[in-house]
């Protein structure tokens, strides 16, 4: 793609001296939040401000998700009523980004139904945003750019929603095409940053007082397998965790199949990379797993975990669960019920199986019903409250290092942060405390988190 300078500055030609207002909306996972970081990135250069109220806002961008058709739906919902608004004000322009719009007939849909929407942008097209605004700001009716670009390597200006956590992509796409994912569709196959621009980028970041650097990706177990093998995810990992600084590291998603003794060594030997999977198992029937095209049976699955309790007993892992998959039976349900014992999750991310147009399990017959499927979710979660409950307890009379970064919502006078593991951890405190990495003893265990009291060192 084009180098932007030129358009950039015609844009703010056209603008001239009045500083318009852009609210951007990022909705679904935190490699759209970081799209939508880069999208405010992006205006800033253009000279844009930001509100978070659109009724005072000159553009008006929605980064979109399209992992559930319900997103979708929502997104169309809001853009329906952003019509009366383009009508009381025709100088306000509305763009549409992100998962959603890479999807051909999506953008097409827009085009015709929806003619409040000035422009159409796609979720490695962000680099076009300033060409789709100079059209707009020109006169055209309706611009476009959804094609796929190679880009993604360059540094890009980011306006962060934080100023001590950030989130890193190092690669995008999938390869895997698991039966019920739309996201190989809408991101394209796997395609893996540089190793030396992701170490820039995080360097620059802990220069600049991050404490909390987030590696995000569809699959990070799969880095570089396009780079001709100059660096495996494990590889760097060890990189980023020989740079000077006081940071944790995190990553997510890490896929089963691709989880190898060589992540486990990495993950245990590196003391900034936090002591926290996340491994999606989404069901714990074999059965289930094929359909959904997983590649990994539940004995090769429970196999890293005994690894990982080999090496680190109290090592923190979470998990995402589909419940109801098209034809789940009893027997499968139970399957999943007895792996989430075996492991002990501190948390699990559970999800009803709902179809998604555009993949192969939306052809898929299914004779469960949404009755017993809402009754198998609940079951879920009564059972993961148990365990999260006694799970917890290994936590009291321990000392916890918190990255604080919020008050708590529950308690008066306490602030709430993650420790290591990832787990959710209360103490008394103020806002002050807040950015900072805080020593906690812990005194009480619940069933969403523990609570305990400030160490001072």
């Amino acid at each position: 793609m084009n180098d932007n300078t030129v358009i950039i500055s015609e844009i703010k030609r056209l603008i001239g001296g009045r500083q318009p207002l852009a609210f951007v909306r990022s909705f679904g996972c935190q490699l759209n939040t970081s799209d939508g970081e880069k999208i405010k990135g992006l205006l800033r250069k253009m000279g844009y401000g930001f509100t978070e109220d659109e009724a005072q806002a000159d553009l008006i961008i929605l980064n979109t998700c399209a992992v559930r058709e319900n997103a979708e739906d929502r997104v169309f919902g809001i853009v329906g009523s952003m019509k009366k608004l383009k009508e009381l004000r025709p100088d306000l322009m509305i763009g549409i980004a992100g998962c959603m719009t890479a999807q051909s007939h999506i953008a097409e849909k827009i085009k015709k139904s929806y003619p409040q929407v000035d422009f159409v942008l796609g979720t490695s097209a962000i680099n076009g945003l300033p060409r789709l605004l100079l059209d707009c700001l020109n006169g055209a009716k309706f611009s476009a750019d959804i094609a796929e670009y190679d880009d993604f390597s360059a540094e890009a200006e980011q306006v962060r929603e934080s100023s001590f956590k950030a989130s890193v992509p190092i690669m995008f796409g999938c390869n895997n095409f698991c039966t019920y994912c739309i996201v190989p569709y809408v991101r394209g196959r796997e395609r893996s940053r540089r190793p030396e621009d992701i170490i820039s980028e995080v360097e620059g970041l802990v220069r600049s007082g991050y404490k909390e650097i987030m590696l995000l990706g569809q699959n990070v177990n799969s880095y570089g397998s396009d780079l001709g093998g100059e660096m495996s995810f494990p590889q760097l990992l060890r990189r980023l965790n020989a740079i000077d600084g006081d940071f944790w590291i995190r990553f997510m998603s890490s896929h089963p199949k691709d989880a190898s003794v060589e992540l486990i060594d990495a993950i245990f030997d590196c003391d900034k990379v936090a002591k926290h999977l996340h491994l999606p198992v989404q069901s714990g029937s074999d059965e289930i797993l094929r359909r959904m095209n997983r590649r990994y049976t539940a004995e090769k699955y429970l196999g890293i975990v005994d690894e990982i309790r080999r090496r680190g007993p109290d090592f923190s892992l979470t998990t995402d669960i589909i419940v109801g998959f098209p034809d789940e039976t009893e027997e499968d349900f139970a399957a999943t019920l007895a792996i989430m014992e075996r492991v002990k999750y501190d948390n699990i991310y559970s999800f009803i199986y709902s179809k998604r147009t555009g993949t192969k399990a939306a052809e898929m017959p299914d004779a469960v019903s949404e009755e017993e499927k809402g009754a198998r979710m609940r079951r879920l979660l009564e059972l993961q409250r148990e365990i999260s409950t006694e799970h917890y307890k290994r936590f009291i009379g321990r000392r916890m290092r918190v990255l604080a970064d919020d008050v708590s919502k529950k308690r008066k006078g306490y602030v709430s942060g993650k420790s290591s593991e990832f787990i959710i951890v209360e103490f008394e405190g103020d806002s002050s405390l807040i950015g900072q990495f805080v020593d906690v003893e812990i005194t009480e265990a619940m069933n969403w988190a523990v609570r305990g009291r400030r160490v001072k060192v």
